[in-house]
């Protein structure tokens, strides 16, 4: 900067290096301010954002108080059951392949997310003497590769373990599930 004002007014040609290293000091005391104010800029930004614990607690223990206070009174939960589906999928499926209907439920070998795969496991199934089934749940946009299907819970869980059972070293089929179909 000073070489730019002696170029530009020669007859500052008088400044002497006091003058420059002032000039100099100044400007090094000035940056080290900013840099100073800066700092104390963020430290105060972060320690404004933090919550005081104080306050978490007294909210807590109003809360508290509120609860014990008011005298918690449950209604009755009415619920009508009409299929008995604990342990079981439920899931809306369209058949897209198998000349098989869905009974209520269903034994489920897999699961693909590309219609040809299933059709892959189905043709294998179909070959070990298996009438499998391909349904669609649109919702999920799955085919589900369906072994067999029965009318009760307890005949397709029987069946589900029997299947388990009969191929215990695929990985694929110990996943096999149990879907009730919903209308």
């Amino acid at each position: 900067m000073i070489k730019f004002l002696l170029f530009c007014c020669p007859k500052l040609n008088i400044i002497d290096e006091n003058i420059e290293l002032l000039i100099k000091t100044e400007y090094r005391i000035m940056k080290k301010l900013v840099v100073l104010g800066m700092g104390v800029c963020l430290v105060l930004a972060f320690a404004s954002c933090k919550s005081s614990e104080s306050a978490y607690k007294k909210a807590y223990e109003k809360a508290k108080q509120q609860e014990l206070a008011e005298p918690q009174v449950a209604a009755p939960v009415t619920t009508t059951k009409v299929a008995d589906t604990s342990g079981v999928r439920q899931e809306k499926v369209t058949v897209v392949s198998g000349n098989e209907g869905l009974k209520d439920y269903s034994i489920v070998a897999g699961s693909f997310g590309v219609k040809a795969n299933a059709e892959g496991l189905k043709d294998w199934l179909d070959g070990q003497g298996y009438h499998s089934t391909i349904a669609f749940n649109a919702d999920k946009a799955m085919y589900r590769v369906i072994v067999n299907s029965f009318a009760d819970k307890t005949a397709a869980a029987e069946a589900r373990d029997a299947f388990k059972a009969k191929y215990p070293n695929r990985s694929d089929f110990q996943g096999a599930w149990l879907l009730y179909r919903v209308y």
